[in-house]
């Protein structure tokens, strides 16, 4: 019934994000609208956008509506809490892409990474799509309302230094 409701929202009554262009800023422009689970994506839609960055990454872009149709299947709680951080690799194969379950992001070019954001349990989780350059770590959608990518010293600039809950290296076959 919600994905029902969810997809009709997503491809007939809002404008959707350009395919094959990064999103950043959940809480801005087009994807603020779209829905899923019970809310909009600007407040729990960033599993989704990360799996969309990713793919446009490895240049297999994906419409966000079509994404988040798919990974309504993995959302917790009805979406409150958003998608399943351990669910993230079945949509990345779901739509094609190349990735390895890693602990840490180590050596990774390229990696979605899921974190909590204060202290674990008493905070929520933030998922990013990020990519390794030669002077820090680029990450994509690292804060509700940040419009563009922000370059980082290393992951634990953004994400603290606690372990993260989950990460996905992706890369080109």
């Amino acid at each position: 019934m919600i994905k029902k409701f969810n997809v009709r929202h997503n491809t007939g009554r809002v404008t959707p994000p350009e395919t094959g262009k990064m999103i950043n800023g959940q809480a801005l422009g087009e994807i603020s609208q779209m829905r899923y689970g019970l809310c909009r994506m600007s407040f729990n839609g960033c599993e989704v956008i990360a799996v969309h960055n990713a793919l446009v990454y490895l240049g297999i872009p994906r419409p966000a509506a079509e994404i988040a149709a798919y990974m309504e299947r993995f959302r917790m709680l009805f979406g409150i809490f958003g998608c399943s951080p351990y669910k993230i690799g079945k949509a990345l194969a779901h739509f094609g892409a190349s990735f390895q379950r890693r602990k840490l992001p180590e050596d990774a070019e390229a990696f979605i990474m899921t974190f909590w954001t204060k202290r674990p349990f008493l905070s929520s989780i933030h998922t990013v799509f990020c990519t390794r350059e030669k002077n820090g770590v680029r990450v994509y959608n690292v804060y509700n309302n940040c419009a563009e990518a922000r370059l980082y010293k290393d992951t634990a600039s953004f994400a603290g230094k606690r372990r993260p809950i989950a990460v996905y290296a992706v890369f080109n076959a």
